[in-house]
């Protein structure tokens, strides 16, 4: 089956929604490296088990390049790259194991963002093909 006999569907939009929300959530992830990068060095945490400190800097860069990442690959999704679906496809089941380490502390917000990611995964797996004959 080719690329021309891809009929488009409704779940294009879900595809489309995946892309808008890699780019959202890409260029938060550059504000906030960006606002490591510039603030202070160092931050302190007070835990059950005493004080520890975070290296600000490497978390700062880190959201940057994973931030511009994002916004790489959610402009490229939008184009219908098929190597965008795949990115995004992985970035978005990284995120659902995330998600899952973090049920205990917010529990409502986690539930909803893994069944989110769940959405945005079948749509691109099942129907991504759809966004490159879209653009056609």
């Amino acid at each position: 089956m080719t690329d021309n006999d891809t009929t488009v569907t409704g779940w294009v939009g879900w595809g489309v929604f995946a892309a808008v929300v890699l780019l959202i959530a890409g260029v938060i992830d550059v504000f906030h490296g960006l606002q490591a990068l510039i603030g202070p060095d160092t931050a302190y945490f007070v835990g059950e088990s005493g004080l520890f400190s975070i290296d600000i800097q490497a978390w700062g860069w880190w959201h940057l390049i994973s931030g511009l990442l994002l916004i790489l690959v959610g402009i490229a999704l939008l184009g219908g790259a098929t190597w965008a679906r795949v990115v995004a496809i992985i970035l978005v089941a990284l995120n659902a194991i995330g998600q899952l380490t973090l049920i205990a502390a917010q529990p409502w917000l986690s539930i909803a963002v893994l069944a989110l990611d769940v959405l945005v995964i079948y749509a691109l797996t099942v129907h991504g093909r759809e966004l490159k004959t879209r653009r056609a």
